[in-house]
This record gives structure tokens, sequence and C-alpha cells, in this order.
């Protein structure tokens, strides 16, 4: 529609907006109306194009074929710009005939701040003959009502609810229609069965709604503050109402007369399902979040314990077997704690990583300064590939600390990653003293340690890729790694 008026119209960006919201909220004058509702844009070159229209779930379309886009016939300009023109409603003296069967038509205009801005055609599809029923008499008066709203500039309320709600009501789901003192006037077999279930015994009609509700709702320990405003249809707002197992949520549709309020239309729906479960699942995600507070200060524990023992070892080689184990807990806790506060089957790996590699540089180095460099971005990582990825790169950068600078003062640990879709190439490099002469035996020692077969068999048997030592242009050692990240993280 915003295509449409910027296309065709001069309309300002506050009409836009005005008419925004009419069409996000007249889904139920159509099904009230049991008719089709088609929005009217008066074009700069005085014609009228279709901008948005809507179907009646409670009857009969007239439009099998969208007529978006579409200018409005010769034959029916007229009614629409004498709409525009004299502010109020006009309907067709005859039916208009759409191949088969007629149809009814009445052009409403859309008031916005005292002056028409579009207008809104009401087709009823009369292939019915039957005698309408007294639900559907009913219905029809309702939408009459919200239509002439509509012509005044007083329908959609600017104040009302925004944003999707789970189990908010349909026209079908029940009706209740109030007076101006809150009394009900009528009230739908599908209303009166929701009452019923929440303990409201006897006929609603007569009584104030106010006064049912607050028999129901006295024994709770909270009640929602806009209960009363919506029960008595002061205000456009839903709120729910529950009673032991059975919740209604209810929705106020205040109806004015050029700005005083006559009577109200609500509409109610049973979500006693819904609701149960909403609470099932904040059980369950409350579970999730305990479970993974539990692994994490047991993965912590784990980490403790060890560290205690290496101190009490006294042969230095078990000493440092027991601090890489340590190392290797905290890493997968750290990815578990960034598992654990997202709600994606996917984390975040660069911050993480950074905290690791460095944590990994200062355990690994006791005499050489090494500093960490990370360029490139990982990106958004599976869940599955996040935990083993994290310890590849750790033991990487754990073996060029402890083998690569020999007597040295300092040295520098660059990891480079590029990205393309799922394929990830990490190149972990040194500028220690190389694989070359001398040092060649000590490139296999570190190829062959505890390490180096724990990072072969992730990257074979976990990530799926392949991994490859070489020599580094310049002096150093370089690790590249080639993998293929799951498909899931790009759905």
């Amino acid at each position: 529609m915003s295509d449409l008026i910027a296309e065709h119209t001069d309309l300002a960006e506050g009409d836009v907006e005005w008419l925004h919201l009419l069409v996000g909220d007249w889904q139920i004058i159509s099904d009230l109306a049991f008719a089709d509702l088609v929005l009217w844009l008066p074009t700069r070159d005085g014609r009228f194009v279709a901008g948005a229209q809507c179907r009646p779930s409670t009857g009969a379309t007239v439009h099998y074929d969208d007529v978006v886009g579409s200018f409005a016939p010769d034959g029916h300009t007229g009614q629409l710009a004498a709409a525009m023109t004299e502010a109020r409603a006009q309907r067709s003296r005859e039916p208009r005939w759409f191949g088969a069967y007629a149809v009814r038509e009445e052009a409403v205009p859309v008031v916005h701040r005292g002056r028409a801005v579009a207008v809104v055609a009401r087709q009823t599809n009369l292939g019915s003959g039957r005698t309408p029923s007294r639900l559907e008499l009913n219905y029809v008066e309702s939408a009459d009502d919200l239509l002439a709203m509509v012509g005044r500039g007083e329908y959609p309320s600017p104040n009302a609810a925004t944003g999707p709600r789970r189990g908010a009501p349909r026209v079908g789901d029940g009706l209740i229609r109030l007076n101006s003192e809150g009394e009900v006037l009528y009230a739908s077999p599908n209303a009166l069965s929701c009452f019923h279930r929440l303990g409201v015994i006897g006929p609603l009609v007569g009584q104030s709604l106010v006064e049912v509700t607050a028999g129901i709702v006295e024994q709770q320990d909270t009640v929602d503050e806009s209960l009363p405003l919506v029960v008595m249809g002061r205000a456009p707002w839903r709120t729910d109402i529950e009673a032991g197992r059975v919740a209604l949520s209810l929705r106020a549709l205040p109806l004015t007369d050029h700005g005083q309020r006559v009577g109200a239309v609500l509409l109610c729906r049973d979500v006693s399902e819904l609701r149960r479960r909403e609470r099932e699942l904040m059980t369950k995600d409350a579970t999730i979040r305990e479970i993974h507070h539990r692994v994490k200060n047991n993965l912590a524990t784990v980490a403790a314990l060890l560290r205690l023992q290496a101190r009490r070892m006294e042969v230095p080689e078990a000493r440092a077997a027991l601090e890489e184990a340590m190392r290797r807990v905290a890493t997968i806790s750290l990815v578990h704690e960034s598992l654990s506060q997202t709600l994606d089957e996917q984390v975040e790996l660069d911050d993480m990583l950074k905290r690791a590699l460095r944590l990994a540089a200062d355990v690994a180095s006791t005499r050489t300064k090494v500093r960490t460099e990370q360029s490139g971005s990982f990106g958004m990582v599976p869940a599955q590939d996040a935990t083993p990825l994290a310890l590849v790169l750790t033991e990487l950068v754990t073996n060029a600390v402890e083998h690569a600078f020999p007597g040295r003062e300092s040295g520098t640990v660059v990891v480079d990653v590029s990205r393309d879709g799922p394929s990830l190439r990490i190149v972990v490099a040194d500028d220690g003293e190389g694989m070359r002469n001398g040092i060649e035996q000590l490139g296999r020692s570190a190829r062959s340690g505890l390490g180096s077969q724990i990072v072969r068999t992730l990257v074979t048997n976990e990530l799926r890729g392949r991994i490859d030592w070489r020599p580094r242009d310049g002096g150093g050692t370089e690790v590249v790694l080639e993998l293929d990240l799951r498909v899931e993280s790009h759905r």
C-alpha cells in the first residue's frame, strides 16, 4: 500500500499513517459486516486506485481475485468521489452485478483530522436470500457503528493496543454489545459459552458486565489493571480473565458518536489451552536455564579441582598435563556460557574466542610474552561446531606458544579468518623459529603431541575439515584449517 500511495497520491505522512492503522484493524469490520472492504485512494489525475482489500471470514467474498493496484471502474467513480466531497457515506440505490450474483455497495469516507483522505467501499454479496438471524443483525449493526466512526474520524483509535498477542479474539469467537453504562445488550452464543466456562450462570443480557466479572476475579491474587476499563467498554485494549483453569481473552471496541461514548463491542475468546502451553514453555525455559547454570558451575568445579591437583603435583610433566586439562575445560566452559545466553542454535564466536585465545596464551607461556591477534570474523557459528572449533583454535595457539619461541622474550600468534557462506578458512600463524633447519624436529614434536592429536581428531570427525602444518613465508609456522559449517546457521 505504501508503494501505491507514493506512486499515485499526494497524501500527507499523517494521513498515510492513519490509513495503515485502519487497514491493520479492519478485519473486524469486514467480519461483522459479512462484506468485502476495499480501500480506494484518490489519485493525482482524479481517479481511484485500490490500495488494500479485506475479505470476510464470516461470509461469502465478492472478489475472488485481488483488486489491489487496479483502478475503480467508471460507473463506480462517481459514488467514491461523492463520498470524498460530501464526507458522508454513499449507498447505491440498486445492487451492482458481479457475474451471476448481486452486490450491495456503500462508500464510506475515511476521515482524518476533519477531512476525507480516502474511501472504504463496503461490498456485500447478496447471493443468500434467507432472513438474517438475530446474531447476524447484531453483527451488522455493530459494523454500521464502526463504519460510521470511520466516516467521522473516530476509528481506528490511536491509543489502541498495538502488536500481535496470542489468543486475540476474533468476531466468530464471541461478541458482546454494551450500552454506555456497561450493561449487556446482546451476547452471542459463543460469548455465553465462554462466560459459562468461567462459572457465570444465567443470562448476561441486562447485567452489568463489570459486576459479573467482579465476582470472578475477587479471589485472585493479581488482576490486570486494565480489566475494569475493558469490561466497561471504555478503553480499546485487550485483557485476560482467569478463573481456575479457564482463561478468557477480552478485547473492547468503544463506540462513540462525535466524541460521546454510546456503547461498546466486546470480543471474547477461550484461550485456556494457549495459556496452559505458554506456562509449560515458561517452565521448560526456566528448567533449561537452570540446567545451563548447573553445567557451568560443574565445569568451573572440575577446572578448580584440576588446578588444586596440579598444585600438589611434584612431577613437572604431571603438573603440565593437569594444567592443560584445566585449560581445555575452561575453553568448553566459555563456549557453553556463550551458548546458554542465546535462544538460537548458533553463537557469535569472535568475542568469546578472543578471551579464550588470550587465556590460552597466558597459561601456556611462562617465560615468553606472546601477543595474540585476530583478523576477520567468524560470524554466527552453529552450536554443534562452536565447541570443537574453539577447542581446536586454543590447542593450536597453545602449541604455537609452547614450541615456536624457544629462548625468546616475545612473539606473536595471528589467527586470520576468512568466510564465504558456510566455508571457513582459518590460518594460525606465528613469527617463531619455524620448521626449518634444526627446528624441524621440534615441529614434528609439536605436531605429534596430545594437543595435535586432539586437533586432528576434532577437525576430521567433528568439523569434517582439513588441516595442514607448513612453513610461513618470512619465518615461523602456519597451520591452515579449512572446513564447512553446518547448514543450519544459514537458514
